[in-house]
C-alpha cells in the first residue's frame, strides 16, 4: 500500500525533523556541553522519540560530522560541462554549493567547526570520514570520465583536492568557517591544477 503523502511533501517533512533534531542537539551542546548531552535529551528538545533521532543520525556524534553539502557538492560535480578540466569542475562545484550561504549558514558550519575544535572525539572521527569522502569524490571523478568506478588515476587526484582542501582548512583547525575559506579553497586547487610549482 503506497502513502497518500506526496513525495516532495515527505521529503520536506523529513529535511524539516532533521534540522529540528540538529538545531536541538546544537542548542544543548552549546548550553551543557558535548559530553553531558545525551540522545535522549535531544530527541525530547526536538519534539521526537528517541528512535525518530537514530532514524536520522546513527549516534549522537553524526548529529556534528554528518555533512549536508557532500551531495549537493558531489550533484553539481557532475552538472559541470564534461570538456571542463577536473579540478576546474571541483572549483566551479564548490562556488556553486558554497559561494552563496545565506549568513545562517555560515553560522551553522561556525558552529559546528568549534565543536570540532573542543571535542577531540569529533576530530578524530572527521578525520577516519576522509577516506570515504576521498572514495566518493575518486568515484564521481571517476564517472565524469568514464572510468571504472575506483580507477586509481581518479582516487588519487580525488585524494590530492581532499588533501589540498585540508591542508588551508584543517580540521578542528583555530580558524572557523567564513567565507574567506572559499578562497583559500580555490587558491589551493588552482595551485594543484598548475602542477603545484614551489618558489
Amino acid at each position: 500500500m503506497t502513502s497518500s503523502v506526496p513525495a516532495g511533501l515527505r521529503e520536506r517533512k523529513k529535511a524539516k525533523t532533521r534540522a529540528a533534531i540538529r538545531a536541538a542537539a546544537m542548542r544543548l551542546f552549546e548550553e551543557q556541553g558535548w559530553a553531558a548531552t545525551t540522545v535522549e535529551q535531544i530527541a525530547e528538545a526536538a519534539e521526537v522519540s528517541p528512535s525518530t533521532f537514530f532514524r536520522y543520525f546513527p549516534t549522537k556524534e553524526d548529529v556534528v560530522l554528518t555533512d549536508d553539502y557532500d551531495p549537493a557538492m558531489i550533484a553539481a560535480l557532475h552538472a559541470q560541462p564534461a570538456g571542463l578540466h577536473p579540478v576546474d569542475a571541483v572549483i566551479a562545484a564548490l562556488g556553486e554549493v558554497f559561494g552563496n550561504l545565506t549568513p545562517e549558514a555560515i553560522d551553522a558550519e561556525a558552529r559546528r567547526q568549534r565543536l570540532f575544535q573542543s571535542v577531540p572525539e569529533l576530530r578524530a572521527r572527521a578525520l577516519q570520514q576522509t577516506a570515504e569522502v576521498v572514495t566518493m569524490l575518486g568515484e564521481a571523478l571517476a564517472r565524469r570520465a568514464g572510468l571504472p568506478p575506483d580507477d586509481f588515476s581518479a582516487r588519487v587526484l580525488a585524494g590530492s583536492i581532499v588533501g589540498a582542501m585540508l591542508a588551508v582548512m584543517p580540521i578542528g583547525g583555530s580558524v572557523e568557517y567564513s567565507p574567506a575559506d572559499m578562497q583559500r579553497a580555490v587558491d589551493a586547487l588552482t595551485l594543484l591544477r598548475k602542477g603545484l610549482p614551489l618558489g
